[in-house]
């Protein structure tokens, strides 16, 4: 019997004008599919002109101008419902999908949807939520002790993948998949017995449980930073009165 971490998987990643979901946009996308480890990857990519100007910083991380954008994206709302619909197909065809950092991809995902298509996340996927994989949170929690950063550049060095071309969506999600292989193998006797089914549902325990210690570490250093726990998706904001 295959393992769940060398079959089928998909993942997904998103490059966009900056850090807040609430109000900053997707300015590219990409969908990588692989049926099994080694196999061929198949990617299917998104470029989007936001319809909002790109700040700086954000060219700076992954190199997409206003002018590259406006020539050759395309417009949000037809982009937002593809992605919407391939990844309500990867649900459908029973495929877990990597998302590194899930809650700010899927999160900023859902509101272009609300902003762009007045729908959500939830009702392309036919109010059936993905089966997510997450190497930040799989990581976190399995080598909870391990000192240093956990971006993906991390990860990637940690567990050896290559990563060459970083903040290109589809270089991005192709590596978190592998890296979500690499954490399936190294902690083999903890995960094999599990489905991924049964791992998204640890993973949102676990992540609420890794927002609660960084929430603690913040008030210790008298930051007012708020951490989500919600995971893979946060909740909508209440509208203001």
């Amino acid at each position: 019997m295959t393992r769940w971490y060398e079959g089928p998987l998909a993942a997904f990643d998103t490059e966009t004008t900056g850090v807040d979901v609430e109000q900053d946009r997707i300015v590219s996308a990409a969908l990588v599919v692989q049926e099994c480890a080694g196999g061929r990857v198949r990617s299917t990519r998104w470029l989007v002109n936001p319809g909002v100007p790109v700040p700086p910083g954000a060219t700076e991380v992954h190199g997409l101008t206003d002018e590259h954008l406006q020539r050759n994206g395309r417009w949000p709302a037809p982009v937002v419902e593809e992605i919407a619909r391939a990844l309500g197909e990867q649900q459908m065809a029973g495929r877990p999908v990597v998302v590194m950092n899930a809650p700010f991809d899927l999160t900023l995902l859902d509101r272009e949807l609300r902003r762009h298509r007045a729908s959500t996340l939830a009702r392309y996927l036919d109010n059936r939520p993905l089966t997510v994989l997450d190497p930040r949170v799989l990581d976190k929690h399995l080598d909870r002790y391990r000192k240093g950063r956990r971006t993906l550049g991390d990860l990637c060095a940690h567990y050896g993948i290559e990563l060459e071309g970083a903040h290109d969506a589809s270089v991005d999600a192709q590596a978190a998949l592998e890296v979500v292989r690499a954490v399936g193998r190294r902690f083999a006797a903890r995960l094999e017995r599990l489905t991924p089914a049964e791992l998204h549902t640890l993973q949102a325990v676990w992540h609420a449980a890794q927002a609660r210690g960084l929430q603690a570490w913040f008030a210790r250093q008298g930051t007012p930073e708020a951490v989500d726990p919600h995971w893979p998706l946060r909740p909508e904001l209440p509208q203001a009165a």
